[in-house]
């Protein structure tokens, strides 16, 4: 996560108009981060624990079975194919609760962008009015991201799909006056 806070040099461009070049900034926040690991799980209980639905996150303690097979993550989830290789899991079987981890790796990860362009006012008796233009998602990337971005029930007709998405570009306008 980087944050910044940058003084555009806006009244350099003409001294005429000083009232409205001077003051103007652009802030922001950056996160990159790696994705949330993926659940996986089978809510058959093909173990014959009787767990169903009482494990982890409300979730059975069964697991798939993994054949070894590449997971060949999708670096690109919005092609709408799944984020990994359903082929490499397969539902474990009976009086077994599968041999795969249950959270063996990452699902897709976020590069967001937050931005805002800030005009400082000057007000008689040292008061100041702040105009902002704040932008969340500034580049409308589409983030999958979350705790249960990537549906990894095995039993589900979804396996594998990407399901979760964060918010889309968000704006908004303020006008804060300190005094």
């Amino acid at each position: 996560m980087a944050s910044y806070d940058y003084q555009l040099p806006v009244d350099k461009l003409t001294k005429r108009w000083r009232t409205l070049t001077q003051g103007w900034a652009l802030s922001g926040i950056t996160r990159i981060s790696s994705g949330f690991p993926v659940t996986i799980n089978s809510n058959n209980d093909n173990s014959l624990q009787g767990s169903i639905p009482n494990g982890v996150n409300n979730y059975s303690l069964d697991t798939a079975d993994y054949n070894g097979e590449p997971l060949s993550l999708n670096g690109n989830p919005r092609n709408g194919l799944p984020y990994f290789n359903t082929a490499a899991f397969s539902e474990s079987a009976l009086a077994s609760p599968g041999n795969v981890s249950r959270r063996s790796f990452y699902g897709p990860g976020i590069l967001n962008f937050d931005l805002a362009l800030l005009k400082d006012f000057k007000l008689p008796e040292g008061s100041l009015m702040q105009l902002r233009v704040e932008t969340f998602n500034t580049f409308n990337h589409a983030q999958f991201f979350g705790p249960a971005a990537v549906n990894g029930n095995i039993d589900s007709p979804l396996f594998g799909q990407v399901v979760k998405a964060a918010a889309p570009r968000l704006m908004q306008l303020a006008l804060k006056v300190s005094f």
